[in-house]
């Protein structure tokens, strides 16, 4: 299964799938599909080309403003603004939602790896990050 907008793939074991829903986006109405594992993981797949998990606190602990699902768009889309903060902003120190950002980076990348995907080269990425949030917050 490809994910589009990471470029990342993973292999889904159909003898794993136990059932899978259609349901409809509360907000958007559009219709999504969940594939349910016999491990009780779930995966959404959604228009267009995106694959939705729930988030992993194994290693982030309790994260405010955690949501129940996520995806690879979310992490690139908080990753660019923990950037932002970092890189754009050099002279400041990073504000104290730079590192609840990065925290939910953590665990979707958590719930990604969960569910079968590899994300050793985005947690690299997240690390330079945590390192330059130490760097600057003493």
């Amino acid at each position: 299964m490809l994910d589009v907008a990471s470029g990342k793939k993973t292999r889904l074991s159909w003898r794993k799938i136990t059932a899978f829903e259609e349901k409809t986006h509360p907000e958007s109405n559009d219709r999504y599909l969940v594939l349910l594992f016999e491990n009780g993981s779930q995966i959404a797949l959604v228009d267009p080309g995106g694959v939705a998990f729930a988030p992993s606190t194994k290693n982030s602990g309790p994260v405010p403003g955690l949501p129940a699902v996520v995806c690879f768009k979310d992490f690139f889309k908080l990753k660019a603004q923990v950037d932002h903060y970092l890189y754009d902003h050099a002279d400041e120190p990073p504000p104290r939602e730079c590192l609840d950002m990065l925290m939910i980076c953590i665990a979707t990348l958590d719930g990604a790896r969960a569910v079968g995907f590899d994300v050793g080269d985005l947690e690299g990425e997240l690390e330079k990050s945590l390192n330059e949030i130490e760097k600057r917050t003493g």
